[in-house]
């Protein structure tokens, strides 16, 4: 049943573009997908058992979207420079502890997702990427957001679920940072730098869960400018 299942996957994915195999217990991915290579713009092989993957995936490179989340990934190869239009990248619910240097080419990547991972220092190849608007990194080990942020083009950042007690004092730089999400990690209160509330472009941050309470907010300095960002963003909603 699985092969032919499969086969019928490829042949819809030769006209649509589109190949998702997921939760066929794969332990790598097959080679059927690499000949597709001249077709495929989304790729999900989401939901196996995969623990590599192979530098031939350097071969897909018209890929705009890639989903390999729930696998068993500690390592993403370098080969990945080469899917230059990838603009989705999902890496969630792996193994992986870093990112390759290779990232940091990806320069049409929209979305990168790698939360629930083993990550323990924040990945700085996403910095200076021109096209980034989300980067989903909750449920990892990090510990701090180092300096460097004033290159971190995202429009969300989720932090939540990690073990971070400092802030950079460049986050408030992040030229496109509106939301910020760093409930349950290890922030005092004075973690919290006024430039971040009077200076940055936040709209909305999420610190619930912290070492203080989120009404202690108020006190800060900046806050009143944080508020206001707030209302006019609730406004444009409505």
């Amino acid at each position: 049943m699985g092969n032919a299942a499969l086969k019928q996957h490829y042949e819809t994915a030769s006209k649509t573009g589109v190949l998702q195999i997921s939760d066929y217990k794969l332990k790598e991915i097959p080679d059927d997908v690499f000949n597709l290579a001249e077709q495929l713009r989304n790729l999900d092989v989401s939901k196996n058992k995969i623990t590599n993957i192979s530098d031939a995936i350097s071969e897909l490179k018209h890929l705009k979207q890639l989903n390999l989340s729930s696998n068993m990934i500690q390592i993403l190869p370098s080969s990945v420079e080469n899917l230059k239009k990838l603009e989705l990248l999902n890496m969630s619910f792996n193994s992986l502890t870093s990112l390759p240097p290779a990232i940091s080419s990806l320069s049409n990547l929209k979305q990168i997702y790698l939360n629930n991972n083993k990550i323990k220092k924040f990945p700085m190849e996403i910095l200076g990427l021109p096209n980034l608007e989300v980067v989903e990194l909750s449920h990892n080990k990090m510990t701090e957001v180092p300096s460097g942020m004033s290159n971190l083009f995202a429009a969300e950042l989720n932090l939540s679920q990690n073990e971070i007690s400092v802030l950079s004092e460049d986050l408030s730089q992040a030229p496109r940072l509106k939301i910020l999400r760093l409930e349950e990690n290890c922030l005092s209160l004075d973690a919290i730098l006024p430039s971040l509330l009077r200076d940055s472009k936040i709209h909305t941050l999420n610190v619930d869960g912290n070492l203080f309470e989120s009404k202690q907010l108020a006190s800060l300095e900046g806050y009143n400018e944080y508020t206001e960002r707030y209302t006019a963003m609730k406004k444009k909603m409505f």
